[in-house]
């Protein structure tokens, strides 16, 4: 059997989102479809149901990794709901699936998980979020984010 890998972005970030961030992070997942690349996220609400959206509507595949115990508990626009029942827990297995890490706003959890990306040395970018560390990326539009990812992953090749 032969198939075809594909390469996983992390968007993490707010768990609701003003309009602004929400379209934000809407264009940022449709960019990252467009370029041929996977959303993972967190599955839920937010920046998460944004960045999937974005990667749905411009055909490319969406990936939750939802907190809970149940599949029906993620958004309409994740095709793939992988169930941790784990909470907070679950931003480790996000970090640790993805090849780069975009955060988009955020809180605590995204700082959480901004922390574990860095410290599994992913490629860190942040569009309107945390800039703690000289290893993340700062850009300022959701082109400038599919830009850099696009960058750090031909940095990896």
């Amino acid at each position: 059997m032969s198939g075809t890998t594909r390469t996983l972005v992390g968007v993490i970030g707010a768990g609701s989102a003003d309009p602004e961030l929400y379209e934000l992070a809407r264009a940022l997942g449709a960019g990252l479809a467009t370029a041929g690349l996977c959303v993972v996220n967190g599955g839920l609400g937010g920046v998460m149901e944004a960045s999937a959206r974005g990667a749905a509507e411009a055909g490319g595949l969406t990936v939750g990794i939802l907190p809970g115990p149940r599949a029906s508990d993620a958004n309409r626009w994740i095709q793939v709901a992988v169930v941790t029942d784990m909470a907070h827990a679950r931003n480790v297995v996000i970090a640790n699936t993805a090849r780069v890490v975009v955060a988009v706003g955020g809180s605590h959890g995204t700082r959480s998980e901004v922390s574990i990306a860095l410290k599994l040395g992913r490629p860190v970018i942040s569009l309107r979020s945390f800039d703690f560390d000289p290893a993340i990326r700062v850009v300022m539009t959701a082109d400038e984010a599919v830009d850099a990812v696009l960058a750090a992953l031909g940095a990896e090749a």
